[in-house]
């Protein structure tokens, strides 16, 4: 991808996000996740940002099905058929288990491709990880799990990043923290799948910036909606209301499934909110700690 032209490694600098808490806070070495691919035509991360919002807006505005999803660690694990797939959350009970839900993962991905945008983890610290020590006498072993082993994957089945589809993975946390993003669903019919909602605290995360959203709350499972959407996706689709807006999702390495179908079936964006909705619930605990490009610089009283 890089040997072409089409994208290149840069560094995602957004003029309100502060990223130094974060990083005092976490190792050193997460700073080199500042830096991630880019397409060839984008130049800087504001402008990331506001094509992400316009693919929102234009989503809700034309009610058009527009899933997007996020990609990182436990994902390159899944769809590598690595059980260290199963981090902070239960997302697989075995690979038998993943082996059977691959093939509408692979469904979800094509048209993930086709109507929504892909947002990966790619920086250059994970696209060759070190090798794990071999031994001659032990069968080659499966690659570890990576951005290259997902980006393999994702080749394998004829899904290919493009500019029109891609979008770095940090921008998602950076837009839907955003005024801009809180804003657009003022008056507008929200609804939150996820396994947790505090309503109170989802209200105020809203009324910071004098936004009203009418919201409603799906519950879904914690686990293994990775593995077992398909049993229980029309107990769930059948009970979100018709005249939704807009949907943001809380499933782990399930949201890829659920934002696919809920903005098929809808014809809205639905998009993989995951730690977010652990800030507006106030629950970062729950993402063991602050994430890189949600906290915003502090504007001056004047």
């Amino acid at each position: 991808m890089i040997q072409s032209g089409q994208f290149h490694f840069s560094r995602l600098v957004m003029k309100e996000i502060d990223n130094t808490p974060v990083l005092r806070m976490n190792a050193p070495q997460m700073a080199d996740e500042e830096t991630c691919l880019f397409y060839r035509d984008v130049l800087t991360g504001d402008d990331y940002f506001h094509i992400l919002h316009r693919t929102i807006h234009h989503g809700m505005r034309e009610r058009k099905a527009t899933p997007i999803v996020r990609f990182a660690d436990g994902e390159y694990a899944f769809y590598n058929h690595d059980l260290s797939c199963n981090g902070l959350y239960k997302q697989a009970e075995s690979v038998s288990s993943i082996n059977k839900a691959m093939p509408l993962h692979i469904a979800a991905l094509k048209t993930l491709m086709k109507t929504g945008k892909l947002a990966p983890l790619i920086f250059p610290g994970n696209i060759s990880p070190k090798q794990k020590r071999s031994f001659p006498f032990l069968r080659r072993s499966k690659k570890p799990s990576s951005a290259s082993t997902f980006l393999e994957f994702l080749f394998h089945h004829n899904i290919e990043l493009t500019g029109e589809n891609y979008i770095p993975f940090y921008v998602v946390y950076a837009y839907l923290t955003s005024e801009d993003f809180i804003r657009l669903t003022h008056l507008k019919k929200l609804c939150i799948l996820n396994a947790e909602f505090n309503s109170s605290s989802c209200k105020l995360w809203f009324e910071q910036f004098s936004s009203h959203p009418d919201l409603s709350f799906m519950e879904i499972p914690a686990e293994y909606v990775a593995t077992r959407w398909e049993a229980i996706k029309e107990g769930i689709l059948e009970r979100i209301p018709e005249d939704t807006d807009i949907c943001l999702v809380g499933a782990g390495i399930g949201a890829l499934l659920v934002c696919v179908d809920v903005a098929e079936r809808f014809l809205i964006p639905a998009i993989d909110a995951g730690h977010v909705l652990n800030m507006m619930n106030d629950r970062v605990d729950k993402s063991n700690g602050a994430r890189l490009y949600t906290i915003r610089k502090i504007k001056n009283a004047d």
